[in-house]
């Protein structure tokens, strides 16, 4: 298993990591996405460690709680310093006025019952699954910081958050000397290349590495999704559930990225999520792909996306394929390539 510096920090990650939003199965979404129990997940740590990836990435809305405890139950037993557990905070997870954000009540109570759940006395990687306009950002950032010193938290990052939300954060820990973000957990596909427009030259500039979710866009580039074909029967995008908490994709860009894959696909006798997964193992500053699995079968196909790489031709074509047009400012700023190089 290739491994990569997380941002600009000193700590190594696999360019692959296990997400378990599928442990627990709790919900109309996450049903949708898997049922998986202690059994089948320790089954799938098992495979995961063989092959070296040993990262394990989840949240305390996963299920409730459940994909947390599932992960703990998993662990149990193995040398805790051979694991690098993330997960993360933010969203709602009770009724209580002070049981959402990234206020210092809410983040310290959150930490300590991840803890608990997860079976460990540290989290290696803690990311805020989203932005909190409500709580002052110093707030957020001295309590993370706290939380740093105290031992439980070894690195930190964020998730969904916008180019000036990182930003913001990152100006006021160099101004205060508190513990940096060093990850931004970020959807990034074939389908969904936003992260390129502001994200990504953001991370090259200050040292964040992207630790991406749902590479094959929200389970559409399986190569089950055909122009003209009904959905498959397992696809999550059955549940209304999963549609609107997913990132949104015309049609005719899935259909013509498809194309692509599955002609390089046949090109380097790779299945088309493979292909898909290494596309992104090429892209400028990603650290670590959290790739999930229903079942043994689809974790090693996953698998296979690393030890090789696509020729420039192949990237070449899919960046062709996948092209959308940029929002302004950014298409105006690709026609200054001079002044706005494209990161590497």
């Amino acid at each position: 298993m290739e491994h990569r510096y997380l941002g600009a920090s000193g700590f190594r990650v696999p360019a692959l990591s296990l997400g378990t939003g599928t442990f627990g199965g709790q919900g109309e979404l996450f049903s949708a996405w898997g049922q998986t129990d202690v059994a089948e997940a320790r089954r799938l740590v098992d495979i995961c460690l063989e092959a070296g990836l040993t990262m394990f990435d989840s949240a305390d809305v996963y299920s409730k709680g459940a994909a947390e405890s599932i992960l703990g139950e998993a662990i149990k037993g193995r040398p805790r310093d051979q694991l690098i557990i993330s997960t993360k905070a933010t969203f709602r997870f009770g009724p209580g006025e002070n049981e959402v954000g990234s206020s210092r009540y809410h983040l310290v109570a959150a930490v300590d019952a991840a803890l608990k759940r997860l079976g460990t006395d540290y989290i290696d990687l803690f990311q805020l699954h989203g932005f909190d306009a409500r709580t002052p950002v110093e707030e957020t950032l001295s309590t993370l910081n706290d939380l740093v010193r105290a031992g439980k938290l070894r690195y930190l990052g964020v998730s969904n958050f916008s180019g000036w939300h990182l930003m913001k954060s990152l100006a006021l820990a160099d101004r205060y000397g508190w513990s940096r973000y060093v990850a931004n957990q970020t959807y990034y596909s074939l389908i969904g290349r936003d992260y390129e427009w502001e994200l990504m030259p953001l991370a090259a500039d200050q040292g964040v590495g992207a630790v991406v979710w749902s590479p094959l866009g929200w389970g559409r580039l399986t190569g089950k999704i055909r122009r003209g074909q009904p959905l498959p029967e397992t696809s999550r995008l059955h549940a209304k559930a999963s549609i609107d908490a997913g990132p949104p994709v015309q049609d005719e860009l899935l259909y013509r990225v498809v194309d692509a894959l599955e002609e390089i696909a046949k090109e380097t006798g790779k299945t088309i999520p493979q292909v898909a997964l290494n596309w992104l193992l090429q892209r400028p500053t990603v650290s670590t792909i959290v790739i999930g699995a229903r079942n043994e079968e689809q974790l090693r196909q996953n698998l296979g996306a690393v030890g090789w790489n696509l020729s420039a031709e192949q990237v070449a074509k899919l960046d062709e394929a996948s092209t959308t047009v940029k929002p302004y400012p950014y298409w105006h700023q690709a026609g200054f390539k001079y002044r706005n190089p494209t990161p590497v």
